[in-house]
C-alpha cells in the first residue's frame, strides 16, 4: 500500500488565494508618506536657505563695520571710539540676527507641526479604510469558501 504525500505548497497557495490581499492600500500609504517626506524636506531646506541668508547678511555687516575700525585715525582716542562704535553695532546686528533666526525656527516648527497633524489624520483615515476593506475581503472570501 503506497501513501501519497500531501502537497503543502498547493494547500498554502489555495489558502492564500482564498484570502486575497489588496496591496493598493500599501502602495497608497507609501505614496502618501513619500509626499510627506517631500514636504518635510521642503520645510527644512527653506529654513536652511533663510538661515544662510541671515548669516551672510550678518557677516557682510560685520566686515563692513570692521572696515571702519581698521582705518587710520589721527587721534589715539579715535581708535577706542571706533572700537566702541563697532562693539555697539555688532551687538545690535547680533540681536537682529538672533531674532531673525528665531523667526525662521518658529516658522519651520509651525509648518512641521501642521504636517505631522495632517499625517496623523491621514494615517488614521487610511488605516480605517484599509481595515474596512480587509474586513470586507475576508468576509467575501469566507462566504466563497463556505459556499463551495
Amino acid at each position: 500500500m503506497a501513501t501519497k504525500a500531501q502537497d503543502y505548497t498547493k494547500s498554502m497557495q489555495d489558502m492564500m488565494g482564498a484570502f486575497p490581499m489588496d496591496m493598493s492600500a500599501f502602495q497608497d500609504g507609501f505614496k502618501t508618506y513619500a509626499a510627506y517626506g517631500e514636504k518635510m524636506s521642503k520645510v527644512a531646506l527653506e529654513a536652511a536657505e533663510k538661515s544662510a541668508e541671515i548669516s551672510t547678511a550678518w557677516t557682510k555687516g560685520t566686515i563692513a563695520k570692521l572696515g571702519d575700525v581698521t582705518k587710520t585715525k589721527s587721534e589715539p582716542n579715535d581708535y577706542s571710539k571706533s572700537m566702541s562704535d563697532f562693539a555697539s553695532a555688532q551687538a545690535e546686528m547680533s540681536s537682529e540676527a538672533v531674532a531673525a533666526f528665531a523667526e525662521v525656527a518658529k516658522k519651520a516648527q509651525m509648518e512641521t507641526v501642521e504636517l505631522m497633524l495632517a499625517a496623523g489624520k491621514n494615517a488614521s483615515e487610511d488605516m480605517t479604510a484599509a481595515a474596512q476593506k480587509a474586513g470586507e475581503d475576508m468576509t467575501n472570501a469566507a462566504k466563497k469558501a463556505t459556499n463551495k
